[in-house]
């Protein structure tokens, strides 16, 4: 089975949506996270993809304290992200309670800090983000396109010991417009070690069942949720 994983991304405690991560075009949709991740518990839902937007631009946790709560009050399997730069911003985030978390930027910028933590915590505990646009790499908060090719860069972790990858196309994220699924087709069939977890343009269930015929991993659902073009009855038939 396909692994469903909403996400709830976090601006000054808030659960927010981003339009092709620009910042500028920010949503608020629920003041108490903590709510938003209940709604989900009491759908069967067992994951949640965290992002502290605030710490993706800080370089550093900033809602360490959104974490806490919803790993103290729900049962979620949480992964985090944004903003975890060092081995010490990781002992925060495990000890506020993530199951997981999401190597991001630092992923690309730098690789060797990233396959020590692979090495350390163990390629179940450390996601790598992929973020891509086009065939390549997105950096710089997504504003930038790399030289480095979007498989070349996971088959590269794969052989360092990684597992999983959330693959984002930041180039359809936020704008319920359909997921890359053709991309996300290609890489399960070059790479099939890779776990790859679909993230960015998903707004149906007929897009769940698209993917979920790939043999992705899993998929994030996050703007979708919110603006109710999926809804959590709905992702009930996915759930193990």
């Amino acid at each position: 089975m396909m692994e469903i994983i909403p996400a709830i991304d976090l601006i000054g405690g808030q659960c927010v949506r981003l339009t092709e991560g620009d910042f500028a075009q920010q949503t608020t949709y629920d003041s108490n996270p903590l709510e938003v991740a209940k709604r989900f518990e009491a759908h069967g839902i067992k994951r949640l993809h965290l992002v502290d937007l605030d710490g993706a631009r800080a370089r550093k946790p900033v809602n360490l304290h959104v974490l806490e709560t919803i790993a103290a009050n729900t049962s979620l399997s949480i992964d985090f992200g944004g903003g975890l730069q060092s081995e010490e911003a990781l002992t925060q985030a495990f000890n506020a309670g993530a199951s997981q978390i999401t190597a991001g930027s630092i992923a690309v910028r730098e690789p060797e800090t990233v396959k020590n933590w692979l090495q350390q915590h163990g390629p179940d505990k450390i996601i790598v983000g992929a973020d891509f646009k086009g065939a390549n790499i997105a950096i710089s908060a997504w504003t930038e396109e790399s030289d480095y090719a979007l498989q070349d860069f996971i088959s590269d972790y794969v052989q360092t010991g990684a597992k999983l990858f959330i693959c984002t196309d930041v180039s359809k994220d936020g704008k319920l417009q359909g997921p890359s699924t053709e991309t996300y087709r290609h890489l399960k069939q070059t790479l099939p070690a890779a776990a790859i977890i679909a993230s960015g343009g998903v707004t149906t269930v007929a897009d769940l069942e698209e993917l979920q015929e790939i043999g992705v991993y899993g998929a994030i659902i996050g703007k979708a949720i919110y603006e109710g073009t999926i809804t959590l009855k709905d992702l009930e038939r996915f759930l193990c």
